[in-house]
């Protein structure tokens, strides 16, 4: 017996089936209450077109050259982290990862990689700082175009476009982006 006279196996079957009511209540939420970076991409347009945004430069000097070959490092969506890439594009610009409530109703999204500073309505040249609200010209995700977003961070780097089948078979096309540092030579 345990204290209390409780015995142990309806000890143990309360422990066991608060244990499910945990689980069951855990939805891929995080914290905050939005949705992860995994379980928002859900909902992510994985390929795209073709276009870039305009001002959008190409890189002078990218360690990743267009037609080149990388390994994704990053799991923005499943099946993207070990895919080998085809890079499409490489560009020179300021990246950052917003939080937002979607236009369509959804659940807020915290920290979704990337937005690049030429996908923000009247832009101009100088790099936003974080905690700064921002429109988005931008669909990566469904209810994400029009949206008023908070930055979260900021980097200046190179990102690219890149085409890529994940790990389950589906081929992408145009994905929209990859910073640098998530890409590594092939071997």
């Amino acid at each position: 017996m345990i204290k209390n006279g409780i015995k142990k196996p309806a000890f143990l079957l309360l422990l066991a089936a608060l244990f499910l009511v945990l689980v069951a209540c855990s939805n891929g939420n995080n914290e905050t209450g939005g949705k992860t970076e995994e379980t928002a991409h859900s909902n992510m347009n994985h390929s795209g077109s073709s276009e870039v945004p305009d001002g959008l430069m190409a890189a002078k000097n990218p360690k990743y050259e267009v037609g080149s070959q990388a390994i994704i490092e990053s799991d923005h969506m499943e099946g993207m982290k070990g895919a080998e890439a085809t890079i499409v594009g490489a560009y020179d610009t300021t990246v950052y990862t917003i939080s937002y409530t979607p236009t369509d109703g959804g659940e807020r999204v915290e920290n979704h990689k990337w937005v690049i500073h030429e996908e923000f309505q009247d832009a101009g040249d100088e790099q936003f700082k974080p905690g700064s609200e921002i429109k988005i010209n931008a669909e990566h995700m469904e209810g994400m175009d029009g949206v008023e977003a908070e930055i979260d961070s900021v980097e200046a780097t190179t990102v690219y476009m890149v085409d890529f089948t994940t790990n389950d078979g589906e081929k992408v096309k145009n994905h929209k982006w990859v910073t640098e540092s998530e890409l590594s030579p092939v071997k």
